[in-house]
């Protein structure tokens, strides 16, 4: 598939007088796709049952008739404000006991009954009215399910669906008290009704009933998706999308996948340095224009691993989007830069190389009112050109004359289970163990090393195509993934927190780690502060977590006698969450034995292997000379490989 632009549009926030010059505009400047109408529901139903589509009619042909192929968004993550009335107890309620409110959005409850009837009235009606449409080319599904906390509910609605959930997967409330352990504390059950969430709890509440929450809200998610989905395939053969987020983990986004033939996420990089990166300040200093060098493509990564899930193809061959790219500066982020001239361009060459069939801006125009007046579009609110668009442009420009660049299956793979981070967010053991930041620690180890990297899911039950595979903190191995190890013949890179729960949130025994064809036992575990480190006897240190493991297989050791890495076989176990300096020495180690090609990336270098091409991204606000080749700042290399 040739690869393509597109934007984000909101003819309802305009005067149709500039419809028609919006949508030459964009045909000019070379776009493809534009989403439209996920934030509309107020306009689109604007009373209970009366429907107003005469507006959204004539949007979709203005596009249209100048080419351009429609996106077309259901709105149920922004409900009306009759929609309250109807349904006073639809709105979600936080863990402190406080009911959100109406204002913003996101102010619904997954587990709420009558609004997905709602939800279910209003995509019938888009799907039967533009199901055929032949400028509908795809469809998306609300709006960045999770955003803003919005998964875990303590409602009523939430309460009362939780305990039907508790007793179809148990079946008795025996059953229930013995797995969750519930002798402990005197906290057995009578009955499924007596059952409560688990907040406001005196102290810590049960991890294993925090852990059936986050399945149970996970699950709710995926349903509420589906609901909309069977819908909209009963009307129209265009394929199905949702926008995932950065650094979001609170449903399991395989799941969902499953429903969707198209992955999408909305790639914010600058706002996700400052609000969400877990690195040093200098780092943080050094990229403050850019974006993380790694951060990006772990989740083009991954998103193309979620968008292989309904087609059953492996993770190269998944369908993925960004369907909101950052464009300048936003307002949501601690504080918001500018992006460095030629970044907007960048990014979208980044998501190109790593697979993406589309990069759509966000937005079109910069909105002079409400609350992302200070999120920069392509389009300033005068309308004249903001600074992105010329390099929009350039892209367009580019992509006909670059041939269409394929995938390539990686000759490493990362495991990366959302479960596993609601495992370790529950029980940390340490205040800052991070789960996903451990995964992206392995994930960037190797980029260092100029290597590319599939991302699999939890559940991937043939792994023979990889030299190298990695599952840092995976905490429970499910079975097809034993049976993967078992008859796996590469390089495994395990640990730490690798196995060490059992699906009912106990210690299993044997003890952790228990992987196929590895003799070891890991005796206790402990976690210190940011400034305490333990020195490894061949470099680099330990931080964060350390488990004292019982093996007779150890290959490198702790400065105090414990090991640190232990190997049989073809499995390796790393016994504590190893700092850059060791994690390289590891990663070069293995990448080395399997006769890998590395090459050590410079500082915000990184390579990618697309197809034929190779491309060299450098995210420094400094050129860049590698292998003979100058990158200037912010700048994109590719050449036949």
């Amino acid at each position: 598939m040739k690869r393509a632009l597109g934007v984000c549009y909101y003819p309802e926030q305009w005067n149709e007088t500039v419809w028609e010059e919006d949508a030459r505009r964009m045909a000019e400047l070379g776009l493809t796709y534009v989403r439209i109408a996920e934030f509309a529901w107020s306009r689109m139903e604007p009373e209970p049952g009366r429907y107003d589509w005469d507006w959204l009619d004539r949007s979709i042909e203005t596009l249209g008739r100048h080419g351009l192929k429609v996106v077309l968004g259901t709105p149920t993550a922004t409900p009306p404000r009759w929609m309250l009335d109807k349904w006073p107890d639809m709105l979600a309620v936080d863990s402190l006991g406080h009911q959100r409110g109406f204002g913003s959005r996101r102010h619904y409850d997954f587990s709420h009954r009558g609004y997905r009837q709602d939800c279910a009235k209003i995509v019938t009606e888009m799907a039967v009215r533009y199901g055929k449409n032949p400028h509908v080319a795809a469809w998306q599904t609300d709006n960045e399910y999770a955003c803003h906390k919005t998964v875990l509910s303590y409602s009523e609605a939430a309460k009362s669906a939780f305990q039907d959930w508790l007793a179809q997967r148990y079946q008795s409330i025996d059953a229930l008290n013995r797995s969750w352990g519930n002798v402990f504390w005197s906290m057995e059950y009578r009955d499924f009704s007596e059952i409560g969430l688990p907040n406001l709890t005196v102290t810590e509440p049960n991890p294993a009933w925090v852990m059936d929450f986050r399945r149970f809200a996970s699950e709710e998610v995926v349903s509420f998706n589906r609901l909309q989905t069977e819908i909209i395939r009963k009307h129209s053969p265009a394929p199905i999308s949702h926008n995932y987020m950065g650094q979001v983990t609170d449903f399991d986004h395989f799941d969902v996948g499953d429903d969707l033939e198209i992955a999408t996420w909305d790639a914010y990089p600058i706002g996700f340095l400052s609000d969400r990166g877990f690195a040093s300040d200098a780092h943080k200093r050094h990229f403050l224009r850019q974006g993380d060098p790694d951060f990006q493509a772990f989740h083009h990564d991954l998103y193309r691993a979620v968008g292989a899930r309904r087609s059953g193809k492996d993770a190269v061959g998944g369908r993925w989007w960004v369907m909101e790219q950052q464009p300048g500066p936003v307002n949501w982020a601690p504080w918001n830069p500018d992006p460095l001239p030629g970044m907007a361009r960048l990014w979208a060459w980044e998501a190109f190389a790593h697979g993406a069939e589309v990069v759509s801006y966000f937005r079109w125009r910069q909105a002079p009112f409400a609350q992302e007046t200070m999120h920069a579009g392509i389009l300033r609110p005068d309308s004249a050109p903001a600074p992105a668009y010329e390099e929009v442009a350039r892209v367009a420009r580019e992509l006909k004359d670059l041939p269409d660049v394929a995938g390539t299956k990686a000759h490493v793979a990362l495991v990366f289970d959302y479960k596993s981070d609601w495992a370790w967010t529950t029980q940390p053991q340490g205040r800052d163990f991070s789960y996903f930041r451990l995964a992206f620690d392995t994930y960037r180890a190797f980029r260092r090393l100029g290597l590319d990297i599939d991302i699999l899911p939890p559940d991937t039950s043939d792994l023979t195509a990889y030299k190298i595979v990695a599952l840092p903190g995976v905490a429970t191995l499910t079975p097809a993934m034993k049976a993967a190890l078992a008859d796996y013949k590469g390089l495994v890179l395990a640990g730490p927190r690798t196995n060490a729960k059992t699906e009912d949130f106990a210690t299993p025994i044997p003890l952790p780690p228990n992987l196929p064809g590895l003799q070891a036992t890991v005796a206790r575990v402990e976690s210190f502060p940011p400034d305490v480190t333990v020195p490894l006897a061949l470099g680099g240190h330990f931080k964060h977590w350390r488990e004292k493991v019982e093996s007779p297989h150890t290959v490198e050791m702790t400065l105090d006698g414990f090991p640190a890495l232990i190997r049989q076989g073809n499995v390796h176990y790393l016994c504590g969450w190893a700092d850059d300096e060791a994690l390289d020495r590891i990663v070069t180690s293995l990448a080395l034995e399997t006769k890998l090609k590395i090459q050590h990336m410079p500082q915000g270098l990184r390579r990618r292997t697309s197809g034929d091409w190779t491309f060299l991204i450098n995210y420094n606000p400094h050129a860049v000379t590698h292998d003979g080749i100058t990158i200037p700042a912010a700048d994109v290399h590719w050449s036949r490989s």
